[in-house]
């Protein structure tokens, strides 16, 4: 096939070829800026081809976002139409992940937050795409950052929540099973796919790789039980999003709302132009507390404010701007760790009254300052559990599912004492995963009223740990702000 021939542009290279398009690498003769140039012989187009072509011009005309690749201009002429699209220079993830093997949680979780604010904004606008897979995200790199931008818009649809398709679209590999079932299937169907990419990129390979097309279709038709790879290790964040993205009933299956608002994601802290400002409200309002000795709630607005650092200092492609955001975030980390201990020596101070009026025995002075082992009935004595605490525990008896939830969320408050942030992460995480749907069924009341004040407090908690356990990795900036970079293309 030879070359079409575009009077303001050079066609180099080919950059790939699908099914009724051929894509090139072209420089515009001018302006020297670099593009990519879909090109189509209309009389290779079938109807449906014809169809699909014209939904992705359509689409890709009303679409503008960041993660999104540019339609910048298309025309035609007797033979050829021409579809001028943004160059991204960095391949696609498919071949990123096949060059690294398999990716770091991180990195992972540093595109698929892209991948989800651009499937965001496609359910803003009532779009479907229905071809999700790796080899349909592209990567561009500018300043030594790379950005992830979704393209091949060819199967997309505009499809409301609700909508119900029929039409056999997308690549098996990546294709819910519902679709493959030929029965009705609606916008969720993306959900699955977004479910295979991210396994991929922790694994290297997607959930139902097989041999032959006839082993794929089987296994998907019988519903074969998805497991991780031995030994895998993964957040529990991450494995509950992962789980719930590949659910075969779509019934069953996350919804667009939870999974945009899933704490493995977090979106609320994506960067944008407010993201400083907001990430400087915090701050503000932190240092306030702080002056008028309000230390838990200056605690709470410290961590909150790293929340929003963290993912700036990620994306600054600017070495010297990241560098001054990672000095901020590090003294607010330094002074959020420093008010923790302030509020645990007060329960060590607070112990030691307790003790010296009505006990016989010995003051928990030695244990000394920043003390992170002491002894458990120490530790246990020291923390005295909150009056709300209390009353709830006594009102769990008859609930044998609330007082367990309740027992992991008092070990998450000792572990936290302890300063054994990670254990205290993981227990107040599996208490919340125990008491938020017990809090579903339960009727209006005393008891639901003090578990609503309860989980408040234990989200608070996990949320501020978290924030100091990302924090903590910007004290060596190839662990955070490079961690990203090392895996990307050279």
């Amino acid at each position: 096939m030879a070359l079409p021939r575009i009077t303001d542009f050079e066609i180099l290279e080919k950059l790939g070829e699908g099914s009724y398009a051929t894509v090139y690498r072209a420089r515009h003769k001018k302006s020297k800026s670099c593009h990519a140039i879909k090109f189509v012989e209309m009389s290779s187009l079938s109807d449906s081809s014809r169809e699909n072509l014209i939904t992705e011009i359509r689409l890709l005309r009303s679409l503008n976002h960041k993660h999104i690749v540019t339609l910048q201009d298309f025309f035609w002429d007797d033979k050829n139409i021409y579809i001028v699209l943004e160059y991204c220079n960095a391949g696609s993830l498919s071949s990123f992940i096949r060059s690294k093997k398999s990716l770091p949680e991180a990195t992972c979780k540093y595109f698929l937050r892209q991948l989800a604010s651009a499937v965001q904004y496609m359910r803003n606008n009532d779009i479907s795409h229905f071809d999700l897979k790796p080899q349909n995200l592209l990567l561009t790199k500018y300043n030594n950052n790379v950005s992830l931008k979704v393209a091949d818009f060819g199967f997309a649809q505009h499809l409301k929540l609700g909508e119900i398709n029929q039409q056999l679209k997308g690549s098996p590999l990546y294709m819910a099973p519902e679709i493959i079932r030929k029965q009705r299937y609606d916008a969720r169907a993306d959900l699955w796919s977004i479910g295979v990419i991210l396994y991929e990129c922790l694994f290297g390979r997607a959930p139902y790789s097989s041999k032959t097309i006839e082993e794929l279709l089987a296994r998907i038709q019988n519903c074969e039980r998805i497991t991780l790879p031995p030994n895998a290790r993964i957040s529990k964040e991450c494995e509950d999003l992962l789980s719930r993205l590949l659910q075969h009933d779509p019934a069953k299956r996350i919804a667009f709302n939870d999974f945009f608002n899933h704490a493995f994601l977090d979106l609320k802290t994506v960067p944008s132009e407010k993201t400083l400002q907001k990430a400087i409200d915090l701050v503000t309002q932190a240092v306030e507390y702080d002056e008028k000795k309000n230390y838990k709630e200056a605690y709470y607005l410290y961590c909150s404010s790293l929340q929003y650092f963290v993912p700036l200092i990620t994306d600054e492609p600017d070495a010297t701007k990241r560098m001054a955001l990672r000095q901020r975030a590090q003294t607010y980390l330094k002074r959020a760790e420093e008010i923790k201990n302030v509020l645990i020596e007060e329960e060590y101070k607070a112990l030691a009254i307790r003790q010296a009026k009505g006990s016989q025995e010995p003051s928990p002075s030695s244990l000394g300052s920043g003390n992170a082992s002491a002894p458990a009935n120490v530790v246990t004595q020291a923390l005295e559990p909150e009056t709300r605490y209390k009353q709830l525990y006594a009102l769990s008896h008859s609930s044998p599912s609330l007082k367990t939830g309740l027992e992991i969320g008092r070990q998450g408050e000792l572990y936290l004492f302890e300063r054994k942030y990670e254990a205290a992460l993981e227990s107040f995480t599996s208490a919340l995963g125990i008491l938020v749907p017990f809090i579903n069924k339960e009727p209006k009341g005393d008891r639901r009223a003090l578990l609503l004040q309860q989980l408040d407090f234990w989200m608070k908690e996990a949320e501020s740990i978290k924030s100091l356990l990302s924090a903590k990795d910007i004290d060596d900036d190839h662990k955070l702000s490079h961690s990203v970079r090392s895996c990307c293309i050279q």
